[in-house]
């Protein structure tokens, strides 16, 4: 958890869901940068304390269980949530998320489920929906931002996830970032073949994106 010490009283909070490689550096690094514009920035480690992995096989075999079941993965989140709003720094009422790659799906999902957030942005996440939805209306406002030419998020997912929001009437965005693939706001990523490759005009403009659309939940 990060938050400027010089700021008095709580102040919203801003949950961080890491990729499928578990909660490291990346991910702290973006939750101190969430303090410096003046959030309480809360990384949510779903995997467990030092659970963490770097090749895509490991990275994949600990995502799995969770992607096959979305209600443990969902409990596992709110957690994080409960947590988070429990902490004196963070105001309760008024805490958004954000998520990369399988974060963002868990993001979404937290959407989904109406956990009593502000809002959710999903940076080159995934799509695929838990299947038990209600259809009820989304409360949180969503953004997505998505690289055009990730292979894991075609097309056609990405028009699928449009009608479900606007089924469940959620108030969404998408901004769909030309000639850029999955994983484009970490500069480790590098390998074509598996449709991955940093771009940093999309991680600039995403990150401003962000920073807008937070403005706006949080004025």
């Amino acid at each position: 958890m990060a938050w400027d010490d010089a700021a008095e009283g709580p102040r919203p909070a801003v949950l961080v869901v890491h990729a499928y490689g578990g909660r490291g550096a990346y991910e702290c690094d973006r939750a101190e940068e969430l303090a410096k514009l003046g959030y309480v920035g809360f990384a949510v480690d779903i995997y467990g304390k030092g659970v963490l992995a770097q090749e895509p096989a490991k990275c994949e075999r600990l995502m799995q269980p969770f992607i096959e079941d979305r209600r443990l993965l969902l409990r596992r989140l709110e957690l994080g949530l409960n947590t988070a709003r429990s902490q004196p720094e963070c105001q309760a009422d008024r805490v958004a998320a954000i998520g990369y790659c399988f974060g963002g799906l868990c993001v979404l999902d937290m959407a989904r489920a109406n956990l009593g957030l502000a809002g959710v942005a999903s940076f080159h996440g995934l799509f695929d929906p838990p299947g038990d939805g209600t259809g009820e209306p989304i409360a949180a406002k969503v953004l997505v931002l998505h690289g055009w030419e990730d292979a894991m998020v075609p097309p056609e997912s990405v028009l699928a996830v449009t009608k479900e929001l606007t089924a469940r009437r959620a108030d969404w965005q998408i901004h769909a970032y030309g000639g850029t693939y999955h994983a484009f706001t970490n500069p480790n990523a590098d390998d074509l073949s598996r449709s991955v490759k940093y771009d940093a005009a999309a991680d600039r403009r995403s990150w401003q994106a962000l920073v807008d659309f937070l403005g706006e939940l949080f004025p």
